[in-house]
C-alpha cells in the first residue's frame, strides 16, 4: 500500500539522500558486491598493465564502490562504468548503473546519450578483446562471428537494464501521479464537506428564522388582541357588565383560535408530517430528536399560512381582521382601491400578514389611535398601507404588551422574499406608517 499527503512525507526516515533506511541498506549492499567484483577484476587488470596488484585492486574497489551513489548521481555512476570498460571490469556496475539512470527523472535525451555511449564502449571493447583472444589462441571462432559476438554482448549488457529502468521509472511516476490525485481529491472532498457544513448551517439558521417569524405571525396577533380585550374588560367590569361579558366572550374566542393554530402546528410536529408523501391522517410517531428541522419549518409555515382554502388567511378576510381590531376598541378605517381579484397563495398570505402585524403593532404601541388600512389592486402589483395617528393623551389604559422587536423585521423579510418593496417609519404627524408593494399576477380563471 502507498501513503498519501503528510503520511507519505512523514515516511521519509532514511539518512542523507535516501528516503528509507532499507534503500540505504540495499545501495550499500550493491556497492559492496560491485566493489568485490571490480576488486577481483583489478587483479587481471594489474597483470595486463604491469601495475602493482594492490593498486589495481584498490582502483577496482574504488570504482565499484561508486555504485552507492546511484540514486543521488546516476550520471556519475554510468560515466565511471564507461570509463572502466576498457579495463574489462565493472559489468555489475554497468548493469545497475544503467538501470538506475533509466529509472531516474532525468530527460530521455540524457538517458539515451549515456546508454548509447555505454553500448558503443562495450561494443568496441568486446570487439577488440575478442580479436585479441582469437589471435592468442584462447578462442577459436570464425572471423565472421566476431561482430555478432560483440553486438550481442553489448546489447545484452545495455538493453535489458535500460528497458527495465524505463518501466520502473514510468510505474513510479504513475504511482506518484495517483498519489497526488488522491491528495487533491482528499482536499477537494474536505473542502466540499466544509462547504456542505456551511450550507447546512446556513439552511438551519434560515429555517430557524422562518420558524420564529411564522410562530410570531401565528400567535402574536391573537394574543395581543386577547391582552387588549382583557385590559378593556378590567376597565368596564363594574361600570358596564354587558360590555364586560361581550369582551370576555371575545377573549375566549381569541384564545380558542390561538390554541387551534398552536394545536395544528404541534400536531404536525408530533406526527412528523412534512406535507409530501404521507397524507392527512397518516401518523408516524417520531422522537423530538428524529424530527428534522425542515419538518419544524413546514409545521410552522403550515400553521401560519394555512394554504388558501376556506380556513386559510387571504385578502378576503381583511374585513374580519379589521372587525377584530374594532371590537378591541381601535378605530380602523379600511379602504380598497381597484378591482379585487385572487392572487397566488403566498402573495395573499404575505399581504394579509403585513396588515395583521401592522395592526398588532398599533395595539401594542398606539392604543386608541385612529388607524387607516388601505389596499390597492394594480395591474401587476398589490399595495397595502397601514397608518395610525398619534395615540390620544387620554386614551385607553396601557395593556403593557411586550415587544420582541421582530415584527417589522419579519414583515420586511416576507415582502423581500417575494421581490417586493417594504417601507416603515414615523409620520410627520407623530404616527407610524407601514407600506408594502408586492409583484402579483392574478390567478388564471379567478
Amino acid at each position: 500500500m502507498t501513503t498519501t499527503g503528510e503520511s507519505h512525507r512523514a515516511a521519509v526516515t532514511g539518512p542523507w539522500w535516501w528516503e528509507r533506511r532499507r534503500s540505504a541498506v540495499l545501495d550499500v549492499g550493491l556497492a559492496l558486491a560491485s566493489a568485490a567484483e571490480c576488486g577481483a577484476e583489478g587483479i587481471a587488470f594489474s597483470r595486463d598493465t604491469g601495475i602493482p596488484t594492490g593498486v589495481g585492486v584498490a582502483f577496482g574497489v574504488l570504482a565499484g564502490s561508486s555504485l552507492v551513489l546511484r540514486r543521488r548521481w546516476p550520471i556519475a555512476v554510468v560515466l565511471i562504468s564507461i570509463a572502466i570498460t576498457p579495463a574489462q571490469m565493472g559489468i555489475f556496475l554497468t548493469v545497475v548503473g544503467l538501470y538506475s539512470l533509466a529509472a531516474s527523472e532525468l530527460p530521455r535525451r540524457i538517458i539515451g546519450s549515456l546508454a548509447g555511449m555505454s553500448l558503443l564502449g562495450t561494443l568496441i571493447v568486446t570487439l577488440v578483446r575478442t580479436r585479441q583472444d582469437m589471435a592468442s589462441g584462447e578462442l577459436s571462432f570464425a572471423e565472421g562471428f566476431i561482430p555478432f559476438i560483440a553486438i550481442t554482448t553489448s546489447i545484452g549488457l545495455t538493453a535489458p537494464p535500460i528497458l527495465l529502468g524505463l518501466y520502473v521509472g514510468a510505474r513510479r511516476r504513475l504511482m506518484e501521479s495517483l498519489r497526488e490525485r488522491a491528495d487533491s481529491l482528499e482536499r477537494e472532498l474536505q473542502l466540499l464537506a466544509e462547504r456542505a457544513e456551511e450550507r447546512a448551517e446556513w439552511a438551519r439558521n434560515e429555517e430557524r428564522t422562518r420558524i420564529a417569524r411564522d410562530m410570531h405571525d401565528v400567535v402574536a396577533h391573537r394574543v395581543s388582541l386577547m391582552v387588549v380585550h382583557a385590559a378593556a374588560l378590567q376597565a368596564v367590569a363594574r361600570k358596564d357588565p354587558e360590555k364586560a361579558v361581550k369582551n370576555a366572550a371575545l377573549v375566549g374566542d381569541m384564545g380558542r383560535q390561538a390554541l387551534t393554530e398552536l394545536r395544528e402546528m404541534l400536531g404536525v410536529l408530533r406526527t412528523g408530517e412534512t406535507g409530501s408523501g404521507g397524507g392527512i391522517g397518516r401518523s408516524v410517531p417520531a422522537s423530538p430528536a428524529a424530527v428534522p428541522l425542515a419538518a419544524v419549518g413546514f409545521a410552522a409555515a403550515a400553521a401560519a399560512s394555512r394554504a388558501v382554502d376556506e380556513d386559510g388567511p387571504c385578502l378576503a378576510e381583511l374585513d374580519e381582521l379589521v372587525d377584530q381590531s374594532r371590537a378591541a376598541g381601535m378605530a380602523v378605517d379600511l379602504s380598497v382601491q381597484g378591482e379585487s381579484r385572487a392572487y397566488e397563495a403566498d402573495v395573499e398570505q404575505t399581504a394579509y400578514r403585513v396588515v395583521q402585524e401592522a395592526l398588532t403593532n398599533v395595539h401594542k404601541h398606539a392604543a386608541g389611535a385612529k388607524t387607516y388600512v388601505r389596499l390597492a389592486h394594480r395591474g401587476a402589483e398589490i399595495a397595502m398601507q397601514v397608518e395610525n395617528e398619534p395615540p390620544p393623551e387620554a386614551g385607553p389604559a396601557d395593556a403593557r404588551l411586550p415587544s420582541g422587536g421582530n415584527g417589522l423585521v419579519g414583515m420586511k423579510e416576507r415582502v423581500m422574499a417575494l421581490g417586493g418593496v417594504f417601507v416603515s417609519g414615523p409620520t410627520d404627524a407623530g404616527g407610524f406608517r407601514v407600506s408594502a408593494v408586492l409583484p402579483a399576477a392574478a390567478v388564471a380563471g379567478a
